[in-house]
């Protein structure tokens, strides 16, 4: 994990905060910066072009060395001199004096063109200077105005000084209020952590607070709060399993111990010790078959249901089913009969599937009357596997809850069954892509089906 994210996220959010602040006055401080510079030179050229083009003028006015000597005159920072073609002072104000501003190089490009130069011979001193040719007295000569730089800089400065004490100071208070802002949005998310640290198994009936803002945290809250409801649901069917487990284990284990305990009691001969092993040994059974529906359910739960997939044909599976209860079916004078067209076939977990259609057999055969019909059909894709009796059907009470663990017809759990046989039934069925339902026939009866998809893999 790299550092950045094992820091808060407030803190998080007030670092990008501050980095974009100084992100944007580094680029706000330059553009004024460069603006300003910019601004400035702007108007020390016009001033340089106005001052040169007014000399200019005197000069070409006053043709005689003495009379243009007399009017360059320089005001405040600016001065200006007029030189020869051989780089002579014709004439010059006070500043510089009789010092050439130009050197020859530059007396030479001066005389084909105006030109700027960015220096004052024999001083440190920044300065401008522009230079343009005209002609005085029918000879060619260059006029030279400059101006000092020294307030421009000065002006410069004072910019940079500001925005070195402003900008790390505006920094400061953007980054202190990035914080605040981001501690303040986090607030109520804040208050939904501490509320989910005291939600317990014992309270899950607690629930988050929602801002009424219609925004990201509200709809986390509102997410959060859906995902609590489930898990109070999922624990709630947990208990209820819990309880409905050790209830169905206790039947069968009281009555295990109470004939092992009568059969200690006192002397028996071998035929009733006989009788107190089978009754104990069909116990035993029970608790097997129980055990093994529970475990069912619970690699269901997790997903891990382990299916062995292949190409299975209904119409064998059906007949191998028949042929293991019609002896019990004898016994009851009920009838068995398979419908299935041969050449139907899906890809299906033929053990799971033998429990799936074994177990509504067993219904059928306990609860149900007349002939018990097994089909399987193909419908659009899929295969319909029906398990259907003629006897009085399901109460039209407990349809709703054929399918749920430890549900009976029989709330008070006088049956023999646990409770099982049909949760299991759809269990297989969703485990292989489909599902299972249960019906009343108009004519009579139960008719309780499941619907596989032909193809299923993984």
């Amino acid at each position: 994990m790299s550092v950045v994210a094992r820091i808060p996220i407030r803190w998080r959010l007030a670092l990008a905060f501050a980095v974009a602040m100084a992100a944007l006055l580094a680029a706000t401080g330059a553009f004024v910066y460069a603006r300003l510079g910019s601004s400035l030179d702007k108007t020390i050229d016009e001033g340089l072009r106005a001052r040169s083009a007014a000399v200019v003028a005197l000069v070409q006015a006053e043709s005689t060395r003495g009379k243009a000597h007399k009017v360059l005159v320089g005001s405040g920072e600016t001065f200006a001199q007029v030189v020869d073609a051989r780089g002579q002072v014709v004439a010059t104000t006070a500043l510089p004096g009789r010092v050439p501003l130009l050197s020859d190089a530059e007396v030479a490009r001066a005389l084909a063109g105006p030109i700027r130069v960015e220096s004052v011979p024999g001083t440190d001193s920044p300065a401008r200077l522009l230079a343009v040719p005209t002609r005085a007295g029918g000879r060619r000569v260059v006029v030279v105005v400059g101006t000092s730089l020294e307030n421009r800089e000065e002006a410069v400065g004072v910019l940079v000084v500001a925005l070195l004490i402003g900008g790390p100071l505006a920094l400061a208070l953007a980054s202190v209020a990035g914080y605040l802002l981001a501690a303040f949005a986090l607030r109520p998310v804040e208050s939904m952590r501490r509320q989910a640290a005291e939600i317990t198994e014992a309270d899950t009936g607690r629930r988050l607070p929602v801002p009424p803002a219609r925004d990201e945290i509200q709809r986390l809250g509102v997410t959060l709060n859906a995902m609590l409801d489930r898990l109070e649901d999922a624990l709630e069917r947990e208990r209820r399993f819990v309880a409905d487990a050790s209830h169905e284990l206790r039947t069968p284990l009281g009555m295990l111990r109470t004939e092992l305990e009568l059969a200690l009691r006192r002397e028996r001969s071998g035929a009733e010790l006989r009788e107190a092993l089978v009754s104990a040994l069909e116990e035993t059974e029970r608790l097997a078959r129980l055990a093994e529906d529970l475990l069912v359910l619970a690699r269901a739960d997790r997903g891990t249901l382990p299916l062995r997939l292949q190409p299975v044909r209904p119409g064998s599976v059906l007949e191998r089913i028949r042929q293991r209860y019609e002896p019990r079916a004898a016994r009851a004078g009920r009838d068995l009969a398979v419908n299935a067209a041969p050449e139907l076939e899906l890809i299906a977990d033929e053990m799971f599937l033998e429990q799936a259609l074994g177990n509504l057999v067993e219904n059928g055969l306990r609860y149900g009357a007349g002939t018990l019909e097994l089909e399987a059909v193909g419908v659009d894709g899929t295969v319909e596997l029906h398990v259907v009796d003629e006897g009085a059907g399901f109460p039209a009470a407990f349809l709703d809850r054929a399918f749920e663990r430890f549900a009976r017809a029989d709330d008070a759990r006088t049956g023999q069954g646990s409770g099982l046989g049909l949760a299991i039934v759809q269990v297989i069925a969703r485990a292989h892509g489909g599902n299972a339902f249960a019906a009343n026939r108009p004519a009579g009866g139960a008719d309780v089906w499941l619907v596989l998809p032909v193809n299923r893999s993984g």
